[in-house]
């Protein structure tokens, strides 16, 4: 890679945080840039059963959360149909979902289930998460409504 095409993907991310008004909302997990899934690619959860690490040079946003990539085919991929690869809780752990918060992911622990992304805080998370896995994500479907738009601090 060489240093025009680093240099403009940090200005298309640098154009998309400035021209929104505000960040993803508290019913999306992104960190303090704006970026979801811990800068994993979404697609990719996906297409080949593993996280793998977004460039900002393949960037969208959807819900105001920026979104990374690993390829532009993946950014395009996501930009005909994000809702297909958009996580569950708005990317926050879906165990916590389950326990009525929020807690940010590392974006390695996870699993498709129906079709669907659940993301972990982290493995260990996760252990526990899949050991009663449809009844948590009953839990979480069941408390996601009234978390959902409250933030992560107030839990």
């Amino acid at each position: 890679m060489n240093i025009k095409n680093s240099l403009a993907g940090l200005l298309t991310v640098a154009t998309l945080v400035l021209n929104s008004t505000a960040f993803a909302g508290a019913d999306t997990g992104t960190d303090a840039n704006g970026v979801t899934l811990a800068g994993h690619d979404a697609v990719s959860y996906f297409t080949d059963n593993t996280p793998v690490q977004g460039s900002a040079n393949f960037s969208a946003v959807h819900n105001n959360a920026i979104y990374y990539f690993s390829s532009a085919d993946n950014r395009d991929t996501f930009n005909a149909n994000p809702t297909k690869y958009i996580p569950e809780f708005g990317g926050f752990c879906a165990y916590g979902a389950a326990l009525g918060k929020k807690f940010d992911v590392n974006g390695k622990a996870f699993e498709i289930v129906d079709g669907k992304l659940y993301v972990n805080k982290n493995e260990d998370v996760y252990e526990t998460w899949v050991e009663d896995k449809a009844e948590n994500i009953a839990t979480a479907n069941k408390e996601w409504p009234a978390i959902k738009d409250v933030a992560a601090s107030d839990l």
